[in-house]
């Protein structure tokens, strides 16, 4: 009788981990609320190469449940086929040893054009190697900032080697990015300080930055190994 309650903890434990949600799948609440799966694990079919028709032959795979940039630079950026507007996204990443990449939103495909000349970019970094070698030059360049523009309030994410939840919000303009369930960044497209930041920014050479109120999500190709998953979105009025 005495190991009764260590085999009914043993037996909570158990049921926990069976009944959590696995990944790249929607709970019956989140499909409730209009969420969408934008990978499923397994098939990358909602996904193509920025300014292709197709998703990359190379350079990108899918391993273990998770969508994965490989090292070398070979598969290029890659964007959703659908394009939203008003939208919450939320995707997990992990990152590897100085790994460096990013999540871009609002993003526009013109031919001869990278990505990032129009998409705004919630940045993922291995930030404690940078920092190592780059110090304050870093600052707008780590997890969780608006590229180049506002760096994020804290420091918030994990170990290299531990998965870390992105969320994105847009609406009408105001954007928000949160890290591991904390608000980092949040900003108003075309306000006066937001104009400002651009102008004294690399940026200020492309006048179409910032400026889509619709477009595609992307995930950037940045020489880095990269995992992607639970990669879901729902649109806002």
């Amino acid at each position: 009788m005495k190991s009764f309650p260590l085999l009914l903890l043993l037996s909570l434990l158990w049921w926990g981990a069976a009944s959590a949600q696995a990944p790249n799948t929607l709970s019956p609440e989140e499909a409730a609320e209009g969420w969408q799966l934008l990978f499923d694990g397994h098939s990358t079919e909602q996904w193509r190469g920025y300014n292709r028709e197709s998703f990359p032959e190379e350079g990108w795979t899918v391993e273990d449940g998770a969508l994965v940039v490989l090292p070398g630079g070979k598969g290029g950026d890659i964007i959703t086929r659908e394009q939203f507007g008003n939208f919450e996204l939320e995707l997990e990443f992990l990152l590897s040893d100085s790994a460096n990449s990013g999540i871009f939103y609002l993003a526009v495909e013109k031919p001869g054009e990278p990505i990032w000349f129009n998409a705004p970019e919630y940045q993922l970094l291995d930030n404690q190697t940078y920092r190592s070698i780059l110090g304050e030059a870093l600052h707008t360049h780590q997890t969780g900032d608006n590229y180049d523009l506002h760096a994020a309030s804290e420091d918030f994410s994990k170990p290299v080697g531990s998965w870390n939840q992105a969320r994105i919000v847009h609406r009408d303009g105001h954007v928000e990015h949160w890290l591991n369930g904390h608000k980092v960044v949040e900003y108003q497209i075309g306000s006066p300080d937001w104009e400002e930041r651009v102008r004294n920014s690399k940026f200020a050479r492309y006048p179409g930055y910032g400026r889509a109120r619709v477009g595609h999500i992307g995930l950037q190709d940045h020489n880095h190994l990269v995992r992607f998953r639970n990669i879901k979105i729902r649109r806002l009025d």
